[in-house]
C-alpha cells in the first residue's frame, strides 16, 4: 500500500506541562500519529528528565526516547505573564496534559474542573502517582516507589533479593493509559461533541498489570513466588544451561511438554511422571524439572540446543544484552531503525510498535529547550518587544 502524507492526529493540538517519563510517553506517541506537541518547559531547566545523563552527545538518554517530534517552549507559570500565555495557548488547543506535582495543578487553576470551565472543547488528561482524590491524593510518586507499593517488587527478583523492574515500568503503564484515554475522548468529541476529562494514576495503571498475581494470591490463599527469570505458575519457563551458555525455553501446555520430552530430551518416561505430568506439578516439583532438564541441555551447545527446540517447535530464545537487542536481526530485517536529530546530532529511533497500513510515523527531532518558544509567541500575536521583555524578565 502507497504511504499517505496525512498522519491520522494532524491538526490535533496538544500542550502540556510534562516532565519525567509517564506524561511525555504519552504525547510522544500522539506525536508520532502526526499531532503537535507544544511542550512547557522552565525557563531555567526544563523537564529535569533532560539531566537524567548525558550520554546521547550530551543529552539525556531518557530525554531523547520520550521527546522527539515536540515544540519546547520556556515559560514560567508562576507568573501572571506566563499563565496569560498559557491560556492563549490553550484557547486554540484539543488537548491539555499535566504530570504536576499534588496539588500544583488546581493551585494554578489548570486542574480539570477550572479548566473545563473555561475551555470546554479541550480534552484534559491529568496523569498522577494515586490519583486526584482519595487519601493518597497529595503524595509523589516515583516509578521505584509505585513499583514497590503496588507489590511488584514482591514479586521481582530472586527469592532473596526483591528487585524492581530494570525499565520505568509504572511510568510507562501510565503513559499507555494516557495515550490511550486521550484518543478515547478524541473519538467520542468527534463522534458526539461531548469532551471528557482523561485521569491516570501510576499506581492504578500497574494495578492493571498486576491482575493475574492478584487473582492467584486472593484466591489462592498465597502469593507467586518470587523466582527470578523464571515464572512463578509455569514451569518449565525460564534459563536453562548449555555446554557453552545459556538458552530461554518455555512450556505452554501438556502437548509441548510431551513433544519436548520425547523429541527434545530424548526421555518420554518424564512426561508421565506424576512430579512433572501437569503444569501445577511441574511448577510444585520445579526444582527436580529443572534439573533434569539441565542434565540433557547441559550436553549440547547453545546453537545445538536452539536447533533442536527449533525442530520440535517450543519457544525458546537467547539471554540477550541490549547491545544484542540494539544488533537484532528482527528489527533490521523489518526495517524498523530510523535518523533523528538531536541537539547534539543524529541518533538512530524506533518506529513505534503499532504499524498503520499506509503511514509512516511522523519522528521528527529532539528540541533544544525553548527552541520554539519565539515562533509559538510570534504565531500568537506577540510583537519581538514583548518576546525581548519577556526573555528579559525570565517570563521565558
Amino acid at each position: 500500500m502507497a504511504l499517505t502524507n496525512t498522519l491520522p492526529l494532524a491538526g490535533i493540538t496538544v500542550v502540556s506541562i510534562e516532565q519525567a517519563v509517564a506524561a511525555p510517553f504519552a504525547t510522544r506517541q500522539l506525536a508520532d500519529l502526526g499531532a503537535r506537541i507544544i511542550k512547557i518547559e522552565r525557563p531555567d531547566t526544563g523537564d529535569f528528565a533532560r539531566r537524567y545523563d548525558e550520554t546521547v552527545h550530551g543529552e539525556a538518554s531518557y530525554f531523547v526516547w520520550l521527546n522527539r517530534s515536540k515544540e519546547s517552549l520556556t515559560l514560567d507559570l508562576k507568573s501572571e505573564q506566563g499563565l496569560d500565555i498559557l491560556e492563549r495557548l490553550l484557547a486554540s488547543a484539543d488537548v491539555f496534559v499535566q504530570n504536576l506535582a499534588p496539588g500544583a495543578a488546581a493551585r494554578l487553576k489548570l486542574d480539570a474542573g477550572s479548566l473545563a470551565e473555561r475551555h470546554p472543547g479541550i480534552v484534559i488528561c491529568d496523569i498522577s502517582g494515586y490519583g486526584n482524590t482519595g487519601p493518597w491524593s497529595d503524595r509523589k510518586a516515583y516509578d521505584m516507589l509505585v513499583q514497590g507499593e503496588s507489590g511488584l517488587m514482591s514479586l521481582t527478583g530472586t527469592p532473596e533479593h526483591p528487585s524492581r523492574v530494570g525499565v520505568s515500568i509504572a511510568d510507562i503503564a501510565a503513559g499507555m493509559y494516557a495515550y490511550s484515554g486521550i484518543l478515547a475522548a478524541l473519538y467520542e468529541r468527534q463522534r458526539t461533541g461531548i469532551t471528557r476529562a482523561v485521569e491516570v494514576a501510576l499506581f492504578e495503571a500497574i494495578g492493571e498489570w498486576m491482575g493475574a498475581p492478584a487473582y492467584y494470591t486472593e484466591y489462592g490463599g498465597w502469593q507467586p513466588d518470587r523466582v527470578g527469570a523464571e515464572h512463578a505458575t509455569i514451569a518449565p519457563y525460564g534459563p536453562f544451561p548449555t555446554s557453552d551458555g545459556t538458552i530461554l525455553l518455555s512450556i505452554q501446555n501438556e502437548r509441548e511438554w510431551r513433544t519436548f520430552c520425547t523429541d527434545v530430551l530424548g526421555d518420554e518416561s518424564l512426561a508421565d511422571d506424576a512430579r512433572f505430568a501437569r503444569n501445577s506439578a511441574r511448577v510444585t516439583h520445579r526444582r527436580e524439572c529443572n534439573e533434569a532438564i539441565a542434565q540433557r541441555l547441559r550436553r549440547f551447545t547453545t546453537e545445538e540446543t536452539l536447533a533442536m527446540l527449533d525442530k520440535a517447535a517450543i519457544a525458546n530464545g537467547r539471554l540477550g544484552t541490549v547491545s544484542d537487542f540494539l544488533a537484532h536481526p528482527s528489527l533490521e530485517g523489518r526495517d524498523r531503525w530510523r535518523r533523528i536529530d538531536t541537539p547534539g546530532g543524529p541518533v538512530r529511533a524506533l518506529l513505534p510498535p503499532a504499524t498503520l497500513s499506509g503511514v509512516e510515523a511522523h519522528l521528527g527531532p529532539v528540541p533544544a529547550l525553548g527552541a520554539h518558544t519565539n515562533d509559538i509567541l510570534a504565531h500568537l500575536g506577540y510583537a519581538p518587544d514583548d518576546i525581548d521583555a519577556f526573555r528579559s524578565d525570565s517570563i521565558i
